[in-house]
């Protein structure tokens, strides 16, 4: 665990990701590794592994991942402090935005802005991915998991939850 300015950074750092984050915060995961990595507060296996707690947890996934990487950093104050920079800068924007979007919602630009997001978006969440799959990936049994995943998921309709299970299985019974 370490003292209160490490979390007053992650703080920090994480309400100004949670402030551009188009898309969901997802779309700000490779900054959010890089940074708790850069400082040795997470290796790559934890974030991993809070990455995918959060996802099999129900709720707002992102804020209990940050939660997480709070509670390591700076125990329940960070994880309170990890949790409100998370949720609180992006609620005021959307409240505010929300309001706006909505006065203006017969306007062309609405149109325009709509479909350059759009890709943005998808994009962002793609790189989130590719850095979560290279931060678990630590052997070739993983990445042969991970590259399964993928085809699955692009050539079936298999439902996720299947491919979480059956992940989770192989890394349970050791094989990964």
């Amino acid at each position: 665990m370490n003292g209160p300015s490490e979390s007053v950074a992650l703080a920090l750092h994480l309400a100004m990701l949670s402030s551009i984050s188009f898309g969901g915060f997802p779309s700000v995961l490779p900054d959010v590794h890089n940074f708790v990595a850069a400082n040795g507060w997470v290796t790559d296996r934890e974030f991993a592994d809070f990455f995918a707690v959060s996802q099999v947890m129900p709720g707002p996934n992102m804020i209990l991942m940050m939660s997480l990487i709070g509670l390591k950093v700076g125990g329940v104050p960070g994880a309170i402090a990890g949790a409100v920079a998370t949720f609180g800068p992006p609620c005021v924007m959307y409240f505010i935005g929300y309001g706006l979007w909505n006065r203006f919602r017969d306007k062309p630009w609405q149109r325009i802005a709509g479909r350059g997001l759009s890709p943005l978006a998808v994009g962002l969440v793609i790189a989130g991915g590719y850095v979560m799959a290279s931060a678990a990936d630590v052997g070739w049994q993983s990445g042969v998991v991970t590259l399964g995943a993928v085809v699955l998921m692009l050539r079936t309709r298999i439902n996720p939850l299947w491919m979480l299970g059956a992940g989770g299985a192989v890394g349970g019974l050791g094989l990964l």
